[in-house]
């Protein structure tokens, strides 16, 4: 395995961290989850990502578990929760969250923490990320709220998903004037469809403020992996049951270009001896800006194909990247 820092951070995370959406629950019985745990943290993973609203709080629960049973030392591994949505199903109309129980108050950013922490079974999180802007929201309200959860011990780093820069830049502007712990760390998507943020809007961040990214969705949910190349075959993620928006979130009304796309990286991949799905994780692990990829994996074989895109990063030279962005420009 190997480690990068986290932005300015002094935190060495593991190159590729194992994250538990659409998977623990319903791909993966504890039983699964723990094997995939346990072969993730033997491969030296020691980042273990979550959050408060995957499968209504069980994928925390799983997790915790898992590494309850594995029998980890606490300062062996991370591991991260994400607060917003509450722990309601939002993409459907029963059990939804109140209004209390979600968004970006005080009241919710605490309470979500503390309900964390007893699904964990831990003392502290490592990271809590703020898991997408909300409208209206208060910047001080959030700075303010983060900075006491660190203080008091139950965050030591904290973060966004998917915030647009200037809200985050807001966030560590606050911070530097009212000598306010600032976010360490965003989270966004970023693959080989979706590379604008990261490549550009981020960059500032990241050179200026010191930011970490630990990055999602390596593969695009499969689509770079050729998982959808014939279709979408049943027991994947887009005909997981009550996921049924990601096919429409994964292709954006570009499915048959995505796929063709894809397809192309074959070719490329073949002549590295490596899979579409290492060659994919490659391309993001070159980008030195990218603290830590997060992969999903429903089972401990395909677990270990992510893992072997470790050895393919030194041959993602400037001759393959050109192949592959040939490809790619306008996706």
């Amino acid at each position: 395995m190997q480690y990068r820092s986290l932005g300015s951070s002094s935190l060495q995370l593991s190159v590729l961290s194992f994250g538990s959406w659409i998977t623990f629950g319903t791909r993966l019985d504890q039983r699964g989850a723990n094997e995939c745990l346990a072969c993730a943290y033997d491969h030296g993973i020691n980042f273990f990502d979550s959050a408060e609203v995957y499968l209504g709080g069980e994928a925390e629960r799983m997790l915790g578990q898992g590494i309850k049973t594995l029998g980890w030392s606490r300062d062996g591994y991370c591991i991260s929760s994400k607060v917003l949505f509450g722990t309601g199903d939002n993409h459907a109309t029963a059990n939804p969250s109140r209004p209390t129980q979600q968004g970006l108050s005080r009241k919710h950013i605490t309470e979500a923490c503390h309900q964390a922490l007893q699904r964990f079974g831990v003392d502290y999180l490592d990271f809590y990320l703020c898991h997408r802007p909300e409208p209206g929201m208060s910047i001080a309200e959030i700075a303010w709220t983060m900075n006491t959860l660190v203080q008091q011990g139950k965050v030591l780093y904290w973060g966004t998903s998917e915030w647009p820069a200037k809200d985050i830049l807001r966030l560590i502007e606050f911070c530097q004037h009212n000598s306010l712990i600032p976010p360490q760390l965003e989270q966004p998507q970023y693959n080989l469809f979706h590379r604008e943020r990261v490549e550009n809007e981020y960059q500032p961040l990241v050179h200026d403020h010191g930011l970490g990214l630990t990055t999602w969705s390596p593969l695009a949910s499969g689509v770079l992996a050729g998982r959808y190349d014939e279709g979408i075959p049943a027991g994947t993620r887009l005909t997981t049951e009550g996921f049924s928006w990601l096919e429409d979130f994964v292709f954006e009304n570009k499915r048959d270009e995505r796929i063709a796309a894809a397809k192309q990286l074959k070719a490329i991949a073949n002549g590295l001896g490596a899979t579409r799905a290492q060659l994919a994780l490659a391309w993001v692990l070159q980008n030195q800006a990218v603290t830590s990829v997060l992969v999903g994996a429903s089972s401990v074989a395909q677990l270990q194909e992510n893992l072997g895109a470790l050895e393919l990063v030194p041959r993602v030279d400037a001759a393959v990247l050109q192949k592959i962005h040939k490809i790619f420009e306008h996706h």
